[in-house]
């Protein structure tokens, strides 16, 4: 056995405002699990707790309160007719959740377990949103403490380069990533892997949620499992949340497509290309059927300064970031 097969597998984890994907090569497949970044205080009780640790739902004991986290948040917040809580919010960690640092360790922890000695761990990171003035250091550094915590040799990939990573290989890292995500849509343009123009935008899947929940007296976490498991682009609803799911994913593009052209246009450092550039679209908010045709739409429409060769979803819109931040792990090795 050679010294590369001894060494612990790298892996990819994308931190993302409404999930948190672990990827891996198991042989010369790649694995993946996932988490909601979310949680749910329920009151306590020695029976309650008990159950829960006999049914393996990850939990802690806080106070007078069980706090459930992760994929199991959902199930007990609609029970319980509540909203999950994020430890995030538009990409960044959530300063109104002091908890917050200390549930997303939990939760990286259970996917990615402890690290080995030499063992490389690549987490995502947004960009900075346009026309915002907000500092990204300290989510970073405090991510990377966690997961240095849990024994890795860690570092960062910004999350729409991810995506390039994860799904443009076959033109050599050269191509636009888009991730449409919970707390923001990332955007990354690369030039041969080269990273020549990022930025984030904040309407994104929690901005519909929200938005729709809003006009119709509905629970934003009940919008979210409606747009991800059943709603789908280019039907006639009677509906009215329906309705307004299709309003408010129709802003949402408006404005993603806009802050490309015109962080495009304004660019000064876009090198001249030879030919057309993909675009790939990722993300859970990208997920319903006909997402792409609508955006694409929208794009044609724009007056786009750059040529496009395609526009196309992600071969899996959940773990291309994942994905992407394992490719750079893996360069690493």
């Amino acid at each position: 056995m050679n010294r590369s097969e001894t060494k612990p597998p790298a892996i990819g984890l994308d931190i993302g405002t409404s999930r948190i994907v672990a990827a891996r090569q198991v042989d010369q497949n790649i694995s993946y699990d996932s988490q909601l970044n979310a949680f749910v205080a329920i009151p306590y009780s020695k029976m309650t707790a008990n159950v829960l640790g006999k049914e393996g739902v990850p939990h802690s004991v806080e106070g007078n309160e069980i706090v459930v986290h992760g994929n199991e948040s959902e199930r007990f917040a609609d029970l319980l007719n509540k909203e999950t809580r994020r430890t995030m919010t538009r990409g960044v960690l959530n300063s109104d959740e002091p908890d917050g640092v200390k549930l997303i360790r939990a939760i990286a922890s259970s996917l990615a377990g402890k690290g080995e000695k030499g063992q490389k761990l690549c987490f995502t990171v947004p960009a900075a949103s346009i026309g915002a003035d907000e500092n990204l250091t300290y989510h970073e550094a405090t991510l990377r403490e966690i997961l240095v915590g849990l024994g890795y040799e860690v570092k960062s990939i910004n999350e729409g380069l991810a995506v390039v990573y994860g799904e443009l290989e076959s033109t050599n890292y050269t191509g636009i990533g888009v991730s449409c995500g919970g707390g923001l849509c990332n955007v990354c343009f690369a030039y041969l892997s080269v990273p020549i123009l990022s930025f984030s935008m904040p309407k994104a899947g929690d901005f519909i949620d929200a938005s729709a929940a809003s006009v119709m007296g509905e629970r934003a976490n009940r919008v979210r499992i409606l747009k991800e498991q059943s709603f789908f682009f280019n039907g006639h609803f009677d509906d009215k949340l329906r309705q307004a799911v299709t309003v408010y994913y129709d802003d949402m593009m408006q404005s993603l497509v806009a802050g490309l052209r015109n962080a495009f246009q304004g660019a000064r450092n876009i090198p001249k290309l030879a030919k057309p550039i993909p675009l790939v679209l990722s993300g859970g908010s990208a997920l319903p059927k006909g997402f792409r045709d609508r955006f694409e739409k929208i794009f044609k429409e724009s007056d786009f300064p750059l040529d496009i060769s395609e526009i196309r979803i992600a071969a899996d819109p959940l773990t291309a970031t994942a994905k992407g931040a394992l490719v750079a792990a893996l360069c690493d090795m």
